[in-house]
């Protein structure tokens, strides 16, 4: 049998740069953060080779107003057809949310299949999802970008993804019937999606019946926590230097330095301008993070814009719920240091190892370090056991001879960190975690 080989899509990406004036009045609105122009054609191009699409060519575009039928001026719509026709172009992406009129219209101007930001973001998760909860909750996000547009989805990437059937979108002809299907679809998809939040709802309980902490990755993606996650664990999980090259949240167990078992999870990374309806989508795949004993924040801290990024990851877990700069669960990680010169790589130690716990949040200080060759995870490791210690409840209990049944519960809810027998009974220190210090109190007493 002869293999064929994929022919890659001919792709140009179009960066919008917005001029001053535009760029003030989004942050007003807080609708972006400010990053370098360098660091969003590098995204970009990142997003797009994600899919392993062929990119002729990464272009920015100057705009110093945001024209409501096609975005991008008349004059440059036609210097980018030239480009489109001299380069067989297939497929124009523009790193920027169109709406669904500029969309069709620039569609038609270049009489290429055109996809935007939240498009492109749309189609690598199709391709990284692997469990049937995040293969849902792509299929959901896609069908409510889809609801408003009315035009084909991109059969061609989905014929290479061999995915999940997402709809074809409506033709011109029958909208109101393709309209009821697919809301019809989405319903469906959240009732199924509700189900599988009620089952991890279920393992969760379980697992809050073994007093192991969770321990969550949380940050921008490609900030190195899958090489974090596996050099921790020893895990074999898919870490590349790819934009979101984690969707589906991972769970291991691990062991600290003076041996307390934790679970480790690791979560999909975070991107800027994410829109609302792809955060409340993968909200289940987060909820790891919602329920963790201690949050680790992990920063590419060698990339340019750090500051920015470490802004956008605030900005969603603030959806979620979670005040990163306040929550006393947080540790934040300065990964790579091992592509910082020697000189840097010193300072941004120093500067680390220089911060002061908070006492108003009770923060401890960042840990730098590198997932890559393991410098400083043992500082990493140490910081973890002392937020973890800093929640924990050390108490001491006195068994009778005969009540086995109270060690074993002992031995299965808590950490035995002491015991001694005699003729007397049992003498115990344990460390108790909060979620079961009630029923702890209620069945034993407490010296």
């Amino acid at each position: 049998m002869i293999k064929r080989e994929t022919v890659a899509t001919r792709s140009l990406v179009l960066v919008p740069i917005l001029s001053q004036n535009l760029q003030n009045k989004a942050a007003a609105e807080g609708k972006i953060v400010r990053r370098t122009d360098d660091s969003r054609l590098e995204e970009a191009a990142g997003l797009a080779a994600a899919i392993e699409l062929d990119v002729v060519d990464v272009i920015r575009i100057p705009l110093n107003a945001l024209r409501p039928s096609t975005l991008i001026g008349k004059g440059k719509l036609e210097d980018i057809w030239d480009i489109i026709d001299r380069e067989k172009v297939d497929l124009i992406i523009i790193d920027y949310p169109l709406t669904p009129i500029q969309q069709r219209n620039l569609e038609k101007e270049w009489d290429s299949k055109v996809l935007d930001r939240t498009g492109l973001i749309l189609e690598i998760f199709g391709r990284r999802a692997r469990t049937k909860e995040g293969r849902l909750q792509v299929e959901l996000a896609h069908l409510n970008y889809q609801k408003g547009r009315l035009v084909r989805s991109w059969t061609h990437l989905e014929r290479q993804r061999g995915g999940i059937g997402f709809m074809g979108g409506p033709g011109e002809t029958q909208i109101e019937a393709d309209r009821r299907a697919l809301q019809e679809k989405i319903t469906r998809l959240e009732k199924d999606i509700e189900q599988v939040r009620r089952t991890r709802g279920l393992h969760r309980s379980n697992r809050q019946k073994v007093p192991h902490p969770i321990v969550a990755l949380v940050g921008y993606t490609n900030a190195g926590k899958s090489t974090l996650f596996n050099h921790l664990t020893g895990a074999g999980i898919f870490a590349k230097d790819l934009l979101f090259a984690t969707l589906d949240p991972t769970l291991r167990t691990m062991t600290l330095p003076h041996g307390r078992p934790v679970i480790l999870s690791d979560t999909v990374g975070f991107i800027s301008d994410l829109p609302t309806h792809l955060i409340a989508a993968f909200q289940a795949t987060l909820e790891e993070v919602l329920e963790a004993d201690v949050i680790l924040h992990v920063r590419d801290i060698a990339h340019e814009d750090t500051g920015a990024q470490a802004e956008d990851v605030a900005n969603v877990l603030h959806d979620l719920g979670i005040e990163i700069d306040e929550d006393p669960r947080v540790i934040e990680v300065w990964n790579k240091i091992d592509l910082l010169e020697d000189d840097d790589r010193q300072k941004v130690i120093e500067r680390a190892a220089s911060q002061q716990p908070s006492k108003a949040t009770e923060q401890l200080q960042p840990v730098a370090l590198s997932a890559v060759s393991g410098e400083g995870t043992d500082i990493l490791l140490d910081e973890i056991e002392a937020k973890l210690a800093q929640n924990d409840n050390i108490l001491k209990l006195h068994l009778a001879v005969e009540d086995g049944e109270g060690l074993a519960w002992l031995y299965r809810h808590c950490d035995v960190l002491d015991r001694l027998d005699s003729e007397d009974g049992i003498d115990l220190k344990v460390r108790a975690a909060d979620k079961v210090q009630s029923e702890l109190r209620n069945r034993f007493i407490v010296d």
